[in-house]
């Protein structure tokens, strides 16, 4: 068997073993529940002994588990077999498992502890880690929390903390390794041999002058296979790509993509390093933010990521998108409402009005999904807007008109009715056209506005495609069937 299917097979059986996990945790939780409710007092110990002996397997086996695959099986419990899984997981463990869990279900497992607790889980984290684990607490209990670490702790993770969320510096690594730059390679080389472990993902090693001012970046290649007598300044490259503390972290996503990046110094205002960025985080922040975007498309928000969340809490956060969907629904219904003698008069129109209005939405959403790409990697100025706007509408106007005439023509045949098959291949067109404008403005437009495009965009062309895609195609049979 070849390395790489080996390395397959034992992702199967981390799944499966995953799955077993899961299942014995559950029913676990089922037995409990159905022990509590029995008067047997020796079925009581039995099933108590029973239970203890599964605990201790389950205690060992989630002890082999990465800190993502236990992170994995905590957001796939219910919380009560949650709280138990999460009791038997390992001290030592607990702070890379929450780095791991995602922020809802983090923060569930965090507020069931007291602050010395936590202390002591996040002390075994580096700086950045516990900056991130702890700015997802209420203000009172991160304030506890902060007050028990070590001075060099406290001091490192208020100083990540005071940066705003979504700038560089709030998710920046304060471990790097810095040079100066008239050392020699040989001088750098015995630096690093004293150094027990070098920090994660370091494949360049920052270049500072007396200041702690950024002067380059030594690429670990060039460390090890130049010669050692020459001077760092001579090999160093003297420009390297770098962040400011209060830059976005968008602007960094799309920097490590363009780059190909691994690792890049941060520096403050006066040019002086204070960490680094590294890809793990770029990775994660990318992660969380397709994962939060999807759900902002349907109107849910981070706290659902939690499957188990609480029901009442789920249904109200639910409310505003299922608000505004009724209103849009009402609009459309309203403007079949003042056709209903038209429709009467022709039965036929009821059938195909649904055609309109979803192959209007389906257009309007390919519109929608190249605008907010656009808009999010910074590729959509006035000019490049403009461009874009004549592109969707020349295209959808070629696929209105082509596919106008294919629906047109199977109107015609079920029909029978020349006028009918005319009047919903224009309408067709027509939607497909006023969908393709409504897609790329709205985005554009709730950004201007400060709201969220991905989520805001859908509402509006939802709206806009059903209501006039109706008044469109009802409008024209008014018109030329009656």
């Amino acid at each position: 068997m070849s390395q790489d299917a080996d390395v397959r097979a034992h992702h199967r059986h981390l799944e499966q073993a995953r799955a077993q996990v899961i299942d014995l945790l559950s029913r676990q939780a089922l037995e409990r529940e159905l022990v509590s409710r029995s008067e047997n007092r020796r079925h009581d110990v039995v099933a108590q002994l029973v239970e203890r002996q599964h605990q201790a397997a389950l205690s060992q086996r989630l002890a082999q588990f990465h800190p993502a695959d236990i992170a994995f099986v905590l957001e796939s419990l219910a919380p009560e077999p949650r709280a138990a899984a999460w009791a038997l997981v390992r001290s030592d463990q607990r702070g890379a498992v929450l780095l791991e869990a995602s922020d809802t279900v983090r923060r569930a497992l965090v507020l069931g502890m007291a602050p010395e607790d936590i202390s002591a889980v996040v002390h075994t984290l580096d700086s950045d880690d516990i900056a991130d684990l702890v700015s997802s607490l209420p203000e009172e209990l991160r304030h506890a929390v902060v007050e028990r670490l070590d001075r060099t702790d406290q001091a490192e993770v208020r100083s990540v903390l005071s940066f705003p969320d979504g700038s560089v510096g709030a998710i920046m690594d304060l471990d790097f390794i810095a040079v100066r730059e008239d050392t020699t390679l040989e001088a750098v080389q015995r630096l690093l041999r004293r150094k027990t472990a070098l920090p994660v993902h370091t494949n360049e090693l920052i270049v500072v002058d007396r200041s702690n001012g950024l002067r380059g970046v030594l690429d670990l290649q060039r460390l090890l296979l130049d010669e050692p007598d020459r001077r760092v300044a001579e090999v160093m490259n003297p420009q390297p790509t770098y962040f400011y503390t209060d830059d976005g972290v968008r602007d960094a996503i799309t920097a490590f993509e363009k780059y190909d990046l691994i690792s890049c110094p941060v520096v403050n205002l006066h040019r002086q390093v204070v960490g680094r960025l590294t890809v793990d985080v770029v990775v994660d922040e990318i992660k969380e933010r397709a994962q939060a975007e999807s759900l902002r498309q349907v109107g849910l928000s981070e706290a659902d990521e939690d499957l188990f969340a609480p029901l009442a809490a789920s249904a109200r956060r639910r409310w505003p998108w299922l608000v505004l969907n009724l209103v849009t629904a009402f609009i459309a219904s309203r403007v079949i409402g003042a056709f209903e003698e038209v429709i009467a008069a022709l039965v036929a129109l009821a059938a195909l009005m649904p055609i309109v209005a979803s192959i209007g939405g389906n257009t309007g959403n390919q519109a929608v999904a190249l605008v907010i790409r656009g808009l999010a990697l910074g590729q959509l100025g006035p000019l490049q807007l403009r461009k874009i706007l004549q592109r969707e509408i020349g295209i959808n106007l070629l696929n209105g008109v082509v596919w106008g005439l294919v629906l047109g023509v199977v109107t015609w045949l079920l029909y029978d009715s020349v006028t009918l098959a005319a009047v919903i291949a224009a309408a067709l067109t027509l939607n497909m056209v006023l969908a393709a404008t409504v897609g790329v403005l709205a985005p554009v437009l709730l950004q201007r506005l400060g709201r969220d495009p991905a989520m805001g965009s859908s509402i509006v062309l939802t709206a806009t495609t059903d209501s006039m895609g109706f008044l469109i195609f009802l409008g024209l049979a008014a018109a030329f069937l009656t």
